[in-house]
Formats: structure tokens, C-alpha cells, sequence
């Protein structure tokens, strides 16, 4: 029987918490088959006091720790220290899953692989502009082109989110770099790649990720993860896949194409061209997949797309620009 490491590491996640661990309770495998750890990193408005109460009525154990550092990754490595499973998991606070969502990943894991995972979609919404902020955010214009965000038939890929790991898939790849800050998963990948673990990618697990409900909270996410991409480039380099630098290239052509146009304005016509066909093609795509607010996306994803673009790309060039003040490599 392998038992289950269950980590959700939160920062200020009072609202959307409970959310997740009633999912939890609901779950088909048995209790004795799961530990929970919830990691709280310093929260201000409550969370803590959600988990011990979680805690207090738990059919399995949970043990509720402290993130100091208030990092992701340092949370995740307080949760890994303290794991006592055979596998492990670890999930946002305000994803959702489905009951069958660890028996699927069980199933999968017992099949002969290390690792394994499978499609996360938008969850649903609540309002049309909600739907316009998953249209966004699941796009593979825009943030879903990693091959987590997409359906499809069973494979290998390059890496996954929400994942269910071995535990030695840790014992042999070591623990998260705590110097990033988005982009741990990112290195974390790429050395377990490198000591010959594969990604399996099961379309039977499915789980649910909401996206930022305002376009100020999008934007923001996207410029901190084109900014630690910059940074990490200065660590770890080669633990990203080129689809994570082409906001920052196209950044860089329009710059170019700008600055050409008083001699040679073709350049920047074809540019322009080139990257209005594809908008509007991914913005009809993105709002005829919405249920709900479908002429609120047609109208104004052509517009976001752009501004996610050049937000995210001149993150990644303002992190590579950034010193790194450490400069040895993540081990």
C-alpha cells in the first residue's frame, strides 16, 4: 500500500483553503492511505487557524508547520522534511480536484513510473469577466502552453503540474532551490530530468486551477514570472523549454522594429502583421471554448494577449538584467 504525502504550503489563504481540503475529504482512497502537511507561511488573515481546525477533525494525520522564510520553496522543503509517505504531492491552496483524483494518480503511479500527472484546467466561473480571465490564462497564446494545460493521450512530456513523485524521486534530486521564487518546479524538472526521471502524462487525472479574477492580479503574476525566469537564467539556464523565452524575443523585435521603422517601417509591419492574425485566430478560439462571457473574450482578448505578452517579456529582460549576486549553480 503506498501512502500519500499530501503538501499544500499557503500564504493568506483563508478563503480558498477550504475549498481544497474539503475536496480532500472526499477523496476514494482510504484515509490510512494519506498524510496531510499543511505548511502556513506567516499568514496575516486566518489560514493558520483553518488548519488546525482542519487538523483538530481530519480522518488522516496532519501536521500543521511554519514557513518562516514565507517562500514557496522553502515551504515545500519544511513540508518534504517532515513527509513520511511513500509518495508525494503537493498542490496550490486554491486548486480543486476531483474525488477521484489520487486514486487516478495512485493508479497511475503503480503502473511502473516515477512521476506522473495530468491536465489542469481553468475552473469554472462565476462571472462572464471570470471567464474572460480564464480564456486568458488557459490559452496556448498566452499561459497554456505547457503541456500540463492540455488534453491528450498518454505520454511523456517535459514536465507536470501538480505531480505525484516517488519519494526517492526526492531522496535523489535534493530539495528546492530556496534562492527562486517562481520558478523552483522550473529547476526542480530539470534536475530530476537529469537523473533519468521521466514525466507521465495521464489524461484520466484531472484537477482545476483558478485563474487571477482581475486583469491588475494577471498582470502581475506574469510580469513575477517572466522576472524569475530572467533570474533563474543566471542559475540555471537550462532547465527552461524555448516556449519560456518567446515573450521576452518578441519584446526584443518590436523594440528593434520600433527603432528601425524611421529607415525601414516594413520590418515592423510584418511583425505587426504576423502577431494581429495570430491574436485575433487565439481570441476567437479562446472565447468560442467559454460557456459563459463569450463576447466579453471575443472583444477583449485581442488587447490582452498583447499586454500579457510585453508584461511577461520585459519581466524576463528586467530579471536577466539583474545581477546574481550568488552565482553558483543550483545542485
Amino acid at each position: 500500500m503506498i501512502r500519500i504525502s499530501f503538501i499544500i504550503v499557503a500564504l493568506n489563504a483563508a478563503r480558498c483553503l477550504p475549498l481544497l481540503l474539503e475536496d480532500l475529504l472526499a477523496q476514494t482512497i482510504p484515509p490510512e492511505q494519506l498524510e496531510l502537511l499543511l505548511v502556513d507561511s506567516m499568514s496575516t488573515d486566518g489560514t493558520e487557524a483553518v488548519m488546525r481546525d482542519f487538523a483538530a477533525r481530519a480522518p488522516f494525520p496532519v501536521k500543521v508547520l511554519k514557513n518562516e522564510k514565507q517562500w514557496l520553496a522553502s515551504g515545500i522543503n519544511v513540508a518534504l522534511d517532515a513527509a513520511q509517505g511513500d509518495a508525494v504531492i503537493r498542490l496550490d491552496a486554491h486548486a480543486r480536484i476531483p474525488a477521484d483524483f489520487l486514486a487516478n494518480n495512485l493508479r497511475a503511479l503503480e503502473s511502473g513510473e516515477d512521476i506522473v500527472g495530468g491536465c489542469v484546467a481553468g475552473a469554472e466561473p462565476s462571472t462572464p469577466w471570470e471567464s474572460v480571465m480564464r480564456a486568458l490564462d488557459t490559452s496556448r497564446f498566452c499561459g497554456g502552453a505547457a503541456p500540463f494545460r492540455n488534453a491528450g493521450e498518454a505520454r511523456y512530456v517535459d514536465t507536470l503540474a501538480y505531480a505525484l513523485y516517488r519519494r526517492e524521486v526526492y531522496d535523489r534530486a535534493g530539495r528546492y532551490d530556496e534562492r527562486l521564487r517562481r520558478t523552483e518546479d522550473n529547476d526542480m524538472h530539470y534536475r530530476m530530468r537529469c537523473a533519468g526521471y521521466r514525466f507521465r502524462f495521464d489524461p484520466a487525472i484531472i484537477s482545476y486551477h483558478a485563474a487571477r479574477a482581475t486583469l491588475r492580479g494577471q498582470l502581475r503574476q506574469k510580469w513575477g514570472n517572466g522576472y524569475w525566469i530572467g533570474r533563474t537564467m543566471h542559475i540555471q539556464p537550462r532547465c527552461f523549454a524555448p516556449r519560456h523565452l518567446v515573450p521576452a524575443l518578441f519584446v526584443l523585435a518590436l523594440l528593434g522594429c520600433l527603432l528601425l521603422a524611421p529607415v525601414n517601417a516594413l520590418p515592423l509591419a510584418l511583425l505587426a502583421s504576423v502577431y494581429l492574425c495570430a491574436d485575433l485566430c487565439f481570441a476567437v478560439i479562446g472565447a468560442m471554448r467559454e460557456t459563459m462571457g463569450r463576447l466579453p473574450a471575443l472583444l477583449a482578448l485581442p488587447f490582452l494577449f498583447p499586454a500579457v505578452h510585453i508584461v511577461y517579456g520585459a519581466g524576463t529582460i528586467a530579471g536577466l538584467l539583474t545581477p546574481e549576486k550568488h552565482g553558483r549553480k543550483a545542485e
